[in-house]
């Protein structure tokens, strides 16, 4: 629809290496910023070492001039397999989006399968979203760029080993 952001959104892309390997990237959110192309940064919850589901965490977030950050709640923590979290929206309960990684083994590799859906918008403000952040009208060929980020980063992990 015009003039509303997309409610859903699914890309994937192929690593030349183990779920494991992509695993040890994603599961780090303090590492979310060197795939992803909007969130810069983030970190988990005080005290919390990893993520676990009900654990929060916080992100740093830029598109063009706009800079925001969201609260975050682990949904789903499934080594090497799926992770799923869920945004807290601005301002209370304004918005919230539902994002969701899957790991596939898939021949020698890894399938990487990014997908995202926004339970909760209240009416009206998926408008102003879609008239001031303009990258948010259309995210297919970011959050493309963001997942080929990814599974280029797993490999290079692997070969390097953990990261201390």
């Amino acid at each position: 629809m015009t003039g509303t952001i997309p409610r859903h959104g699914r890309t994937e892309a192929f690593a030349a290496t183990t779920p494991d390997a992509v695993w040890e990237v994603i599961a780090d959110v303090t590492r979310i910023g060197q795939w992803s192309g909007e969130c810069r940064s983030a970190r988990l919850a005080r005290g919390a070492s990893r993520p676990a589901p009900g654990i929060r965490f916080r992100g740093w977030n830029r598109s063009g001039p706009f800079l925001w950050t969201r609260s975050c709640l682990f949904t789903v923590v499934d080594p090497p397999r799926h992770l799923a979290w869920r945004t807290v929206g601005l301002w209370g309960h304004v918005d919230s989006t539902e994002w969701h990684i899957t790991l596939e083994t898939h021949g020698d590799g890894t399938r990487i399968v990014q997908s995202y859906d926004v339970i909760h918008v209240l009416p009206g403000v998926d408008r102003i979203y879609w008239r001031l952040i303009t990258a948010h009208r259309d995210r297919s060929d970011a959050l493309a760029q963001d997942v080929d980020r990814l599974a280029a980063l797993a490999v290079v992990a692997a070969r390097t080993g953990p990261r201390r």
